[in-house]
């Protein structure tokens, strides 16, 4: 082979390594195998992938035929965003209700348990856990992923889950750098904006990272937001003032940079995935996430191609894309040799966590459920990152533990007077999500319990003041395991 021959193979893989793509099926189709033995390094799995323990365990045995050290990634947060239990509902609670119970070993458990749960499975890199700190509460799409507004308890439970992952074996990633927690816009969809100032980031945003970062997080995954005090012109994934100067630079970060999937609107719309790929590498990212929408192998060629035409025009630097892929590579090499701990505390400690999170406000006397009730879900438009697949409420648990319970699901095109008619006679159990961002959701519940006060109102996702009803329960997410939860505080 000659010199050129072996500079271009050399190049080809090194692009290839940096790629994180999905792919559609619940077996891994040859083009994907094959691309693994070229050199691909990576790969992203999705609810879309994943049937059963059984089913996911043999995949990614496929994946490590071709290659025994393949990174094999997930977003599994538990809580609202589930991709090995998408179609029951997780039984781990959210960060949001690790947070409200503010116990770092009891967040670190969970994340062990939940980790060890993964590499039983054969997958080695975890996309989280989400170190934003929740400082909008109009946010739509951080909200209940995140463990509070505060950063200081942020920056505690952001550690102690890292510290739970890893402990198995399963590499953290922490994300959204620098911090998607006080955006009003969701990125799947446009660019989202903030306009803080940089003593404001550096006090409230950053704190989560260094801790993650001190505890030794092996991944950090870019956020696509723009925020004009650390860089006017280029959001965070295309920034490398953003990822080499601070993350790399001021942060002393070591380990990988994942970028958040590219074909999010908030990059594709403006630079298309090709040239925004481009970008993330030459600003300090090692790691290209796709796959979410774009699941093919024409995607995975042109991401290559698009690299290693940056690199032959001079655009992108060689030895950038080398370390990049070098990084990939180390990452792959600690996950196969890992030393894996034994947390030894069972596969109920997600639904311990769940109980222990829920706050109950009871006005007047408190009378449990004996009856069977009428479940109104007043259902929000879910956000991309937790799906319209997953189920959530509580209908499913009343019914379990009381028979005969009736459902029904309400929008923004509903009527509280639907709903009274639809119960009759039976106690009505009002299920919202975030409804201090609903209007419709929060006018609703205000005319139902003005029609019937003996009204339950759950709250599943970030509670503000409770209404003034019979019994208020926060759940701090829509877990199944928290819905368990508030169904036996109802009935027990």
């Amino acid at each position: 082979m000659t010199t050129i021959a072996r500079a271009t193979d050399t190049l080809t893989r090194d692009a290839l390594t940096v790629l994180q793509p999905g792919f559609v099926g619940t077996s891994a189709p040859d083009w994907l195998l094959r691309r693994i033995g070229e050199g691909l390094h990576s790969v992203g799995l999705f609810g879309r992938n994943i049937a059963l323990p059984e089913q996911l365990a043999a995949l990614t045995a496929q994946l490590r035929a071709e290659r025994d050290d393949v990174l094999v990634a997930i977003d599994e947060e538990g809580g609202d965003v589930t991709r090995l239990e998408v179609r029951s509902g997780s039984s781990f609670p959210g960060n949001h209700a690790l947070g409200a119970v503010d116990d770092p070993d009891l967040t670190r458990a969970v994340a062990a348990e939940l980790a060890r749960r993964l590499a039983a499975c054969g997958v080695n890199l975890n996309w989280a856990p989400s170190a934003d700190v929740n400082s909008n509460p109009d946010n739509p799409v951080i909200g209940v992923r995140s463990f509070g507004a505060d950063p200081e308890l942020v920056s505690r439970h952001t550690a102690a889950y890292v510290e739970g992952l890893q402990s198995t074996g399963v590499a953290a990633c922490t994300k959204h750098f620098p911090g998607h927690g006080d955006t009003a816009v969701d990125s799947h969809h446009s660019m989202p904006r903030i306009d803080a100032s940089v003593e404001v980031l550096r006090e409230r945003e950053l704190p989560p990272f260094r801790a993650a970062i001190a505890a030794g997080t092996k991944a950090v995954m870019s956020a696509h937001i723009l925020l004009p005090a650390l860089d006017p012109d280029h959001p965070a994934t295309l920034s490398r003032r953003i990822l080499t100067g601070l993350l790399r630079e001021e942060l002393n970060f070591d380990g990988l940079i994942v970028t958040d999937g590219m074909e999010m609107r908030a990059i594709s719309s403006s630079y298309g995935i090709e040239r925004g790929s481009v970008l993330a590498v030459a600003a300090g990212a090692d790691a290209i996430c796709v796959g979410g929408g774009l699941a093919d192998e024409e995607t995975v060629l042109r991401l290559r191609d698009a690299l290693v035409t940056a690199v032959r025009s001079g655009e992108l630097p060689e030895d950038r894309l080398a370390d990049a892929a070098a990084r990939v590579r180390a990452l792959g090499e600690w996950s196969a040799s890992a030393v894996r701990v034994e947390n030894g505390l069972g596969h109920d400690i997600g639904q311990a966590a769940a109980r222990r999170a829920l706050a109950v406000t009871v006005n007047g006397e408190r009378e449990r459920l004996t009856s069977p009730p009428y479940v109104a879900a007043l259902t929000p438009m879910a956000n991309i990152a937790v799906g319209d697949e997953t189920p959530w409420g509580v209908a499913a648990e009343l019914t379990r533990l009381l028979p005969g319970t009736e459902t029904g699901s309400y929008t923004t095109d509903s009527a509280p007077a639907e709903i009274l008619t639809a119960a009759g006679d039976r106690r009505i159990v009002a299920v919202v999500r975030d409804a201090h961002r609903h209007a419709w959701m929060s006018a609703t519940v205000t005319a139902l319990l003005a029609a019937r006060p003996d009204t339950i109102v759950i709250e599943m996702g970030v509670p503000q003041s409770p209404p003034q009803g019979a019994i208020h329960i926060a759940t701090h997410g829509a877990a199944r395991v928290c819905a368990t939860a508030a169904a036996e505080a109802l009935t027990g």
